[in-house]
């Protein structure tokens, strides 16, 4: 191998929504071979990257830290997710304080804003209210400044936070048009990289729209299922000419889904591998259309479509 043919196994993997096994080893393999041989703190990040999508934290630890060494900041910062939430069996808050708040004096926003939320919780900081609230508001403002925007800026996580301060402040209008754009962000976000963390969000971020606003479906999207199936329902949808139908069933430890002829554990299962003709739903989620919804709540008692 090469760093060149390394670098193009690599560009060819992150072209893939739904990669194999033996893309993934290739991966590895390259990326492996890319850091021993430069040394490119931004390859420990990337290998990390996978490694905690992967949910192998042990190991996005390992090139975290690597590239931490060279004081990355995309590095620090995700150091301090896997302390924070003690992904590798142990949460340390001194120690995510330490990485989020150092990453945020580097720049970096989404640090900043969990350096926020440890103030909002108390966590190892004194529990700060008013300055959570300042910081969330002044990363707004900042975001709002910028002319051009990635699927990866923290627009979800800064907006529905704010969303969240305006609810509060009982401006349910502007709450819901912030919660509109982190949604459409979001679900840009997800298309391209289906992350479980991403898709936690949405699922959050759903049910906070839906106690502020009826559900509608005739609006409705591939994320809306996430309020439909919380409870015994049914609902269809067409692609590509074909009809699908999805399915909340109660079992005794919860809501199983079926999908087609497929079942899935919950609905994070459903999001994370439901496909449609070999690809993710939430990579073609634009491409759904003439949803149906039956969760069998009408006034009389009768199915609801």
């Amino acid at each position: 191998m090469t760093v060149t043919e390394a670098r193009n196994i690599c560009r060819q993997f992150y072209k893939k929504t739904a990669p194999t096994e033996e893309d993934i080893f290739m991966f590895t393999e390259a990326m492996e071979y890319l850091i021993t041989k430069t040394g490119d703190p931004n390859y420990m990040v990337d290998l990390g990257a996978m490694y905690y999508e992967q949910k192998r934290f042990d190991l996005a630890l390992k090139y975290y830290e690597m590239a931490a060494e060279s004081d990355n900041i995309y590095a620090i910062s995700n150091l301090g997710y896997i302390w924070y939430y003690g992904r590798t069996g142990t949460r340390d808050y001194e120690k995510a304080f330490y990485y989020f708040d150092k990453a945020a004096k580097m720049g970096d926003m989404i640090a900043a804003y969990k350096v926020a939320d440890m103030y909002k919780n108390g966590y190892f900081v004194e529990k700060d209210r008013e300055k959570y609230k300042r910081t969330i508001e002044e990363l707004y403002k900042k975001l709002k400044k910028k002319k051009y925007f990635r699927t990866n800026d923290p627009i979800p996580e800064i907006y529905t936070r704010l969303a969240a301060i305006r609810t509060e402040e009982g401006k349910t209008e502007e709450a819901l048009a912030l919660y509109d754009v982190a949604r459409d962000c979001l679900a840009q976000r997800i298309k391209y990289n289906p992350f479980f963390g991403s898709l936690n969000i949405m699922k959050w971020m759903i049910s906070d729209i839906y106690k502020l606003r009826a559900f509608n479906p005739e609006f409705m999207d591939l994320f809306d299922l996430y309020h439909v199936l919380k409870e015994p329902a049914t609902a269809a949808f067409t692609c590509e000419g074909r009809s699908h139908a999805v399915e909340a069933v109660p079992e005794e430890d919860g809501i199983a889904i079926r999908f087609d002829d497929i079942w899935y554990r919950n609905v994070d299962d459903f999001f994370a591998k439901a496909k449609a003709d070999g690809e993710l739903l939430t990579s073609i989620y634009e491409e759904l259309y003439d949803w149906e919804v039956n969760d069998g709540t009408d006034q009389n008692g009768q199915g609801k479509v």
